[in-house]
């Protein structure tokens, strides 16, 4: 149909039915409205807290690791007999007779059997921190208890 045609029909329909057309349109025209503009804009303004909070955590531990990146770099570098003895010294310590060390070259094997999740957590870092070594390969698993059972496979810095 053309806008002649639409014209004519238009003010051929009763001033009662053109009313109730144009609040149906208008009715219409408000719910694309909230549908398309107002309704998403208002629920991106309602959790925009919340992800604010979000962003300022994720920022906050962002800071923090660059901040340990940092310490790890200000390191004067270690020799790698250095890096072998802080090592067995923190697997000692942390792990106590849940673990033993087997050194290959760069390379250190540690067999880990019923060793505590917290207790491994804490002396990998640890071991990151003190002797800079990096985790290679890792065959571990969780026997009944929860306890750690396996091997993990440690990169000391070079000679």
């Amino acid at each position: 149909m053309n806008t002649a045609a639409l014209r004519a029909r238009w003010q051929a329909l009763p001033g009662r039915e053109r009313t109730m057309v144009a609040a149906a349109i208008a009715v219409l025209a408000a719910a694309l409205l909230w549908w398309i503009a107002l309704g998403p804009a208002l629920g991106v303004l309602r959790s925009a807290s919340e992800q604010h909070r979000a962003l300022d955590t994720q920022l906050q531990h962002m800071l923090g690791l660059r901040q340990q990146a940092q310490a790890l770099q200000a390191q004067p570098k270690q020799n790698h007999d250095e890096a072998l003895r802080r090592l067995e010294l923190s697997v000692r310590q942390k792990l106590g007779t849940t673990a033993r060390t087997t050194v290959v070259g760069d390379r250190v094997s540690v067999t880990l059997t019923g060793t505590p999740p917290e207790a491994l957590a804490q002396w990998l870092t640890q071991a990151r921190v003190d002797a800079r070594a990096l985790p290679g390969e890792a065959r571990l698993t969780r026997n009944a208890a929860g306890l750690w059972e396996g091997t993990l496979v440690l990169s000391l810095p070079a000679r």
